[in-house]
């Protein structure tokens, strides 16, 4: 058995393809360093990110296809789902082997779950984007938690950078621990230490909420339970469109006082 270890990244994803599809060896199995458990009896190739390799790979399958595959694969890789690296190593190898653009053969099973798959990563991005509510706090920044089912943060930072240019923020996932922090000038990559936010709720905790915004939560709130009609309750469709997971982020969903649902 052939498996092909590497960082994680899609950059390492990408060289790892070029390497394997370079030395004609059809991996078994790739996996992340940080997923791979020891198997005494593989053969183990572990990969160090190369950008020139992967620049290559990226601009063959670039010249084979469209901009709009390329964003499918890389969404794809977002879903961190089981087997997703080998399901993008053969989709990117049959991208090269085939004569014509592969984009709308949903004939072919590894067209058809790549795009499935990457359209999901979709959704849960308009889900993040429709469903955030940031927080002001006393140093007038505006902070966002979120959960998300895939890592589909890095898709939503051109959407919050265009939409909020003139403030201040901070997007953060609370299942994979990182974030972007916008400064007005540029974006960049943040973890978060001794954070004064509850991972459980994104709360932001009190003292360092900025006095309007506790007012504005308090009047959304208000106003939330205003238009909630009790008698047009329908639980099935309301999770539909707001799923339960994202609840918890909610000032309207605040269930210490105990918000019903509409």
């Amino acid at each position: 058995m052939n498996i092909f270890i590497y960082d994680q990244t899609f950059e390492g994803l990408l060289t790892t393809i070029y390497e394997a599809i370079e030395l004609k060896v059809r991996p078994d199995k790739i996996v992340s360093a940080k997923s791979f458990q020891d198997d005494l009896f593989a053969i183990k190739n572990y990969v160090t990110t190369d950008h020139a390799k992967f620049e290559s790979i990226w601009n063959q399958v670039n010249k084979k296809t469209t901009q709009q595959v390329c964003q499918r694969i890389f969404q794809a890789f977002l879903s961190e789902g089981p087997d997703i690296e080998m399901l993008i190593y053969n989709y990117i190898k049959l991208i090269i082997d085939t004569p014509y653009n592969i984009e709308v053969n949903f004939s072919d099973n590894f067209v058809l779950k790549l795009t499935n798959i990457q359209k999901k990563v979709g959704r849960e991005t308009q889900r993040v984007i429709m469903f955030v509510r940031f927080q002001k706090t006393i140093d007038d920044i505006y902070y966002a938690s979120f959960d998300p089912k895939y890592n589909v943060i890095p898709l939503t930072i051109s959407h919050f950078r265009n939409r909020f240019a003139d403030q201040k923020w901070v997007i953060f996932d609370t299942r994979r621990k990182y974030g972007y922090y916008y400064d007005l000038n540029e974006v960049r990559e943040v973890t978060i230490g001794n954070q004064k936010v509850n991972n459980n709720s994104g709360k932001v905790e009190n003292d360092i909420l900025h006095v309007s915004e506790k007012l504005f939560q308090k009047l959304w709130k208000s106003y939330y339970d205003t238009i909630n009609i009790k008698e047009r309750k329908n639980l099935k469709v309301h999770m539909q469109f707001l799923p339960k997971r994202f609840w918890k982020f909610l000032p309207e969903k605040d269930f210490k006082n105990k918000m019903v649902l509409s």
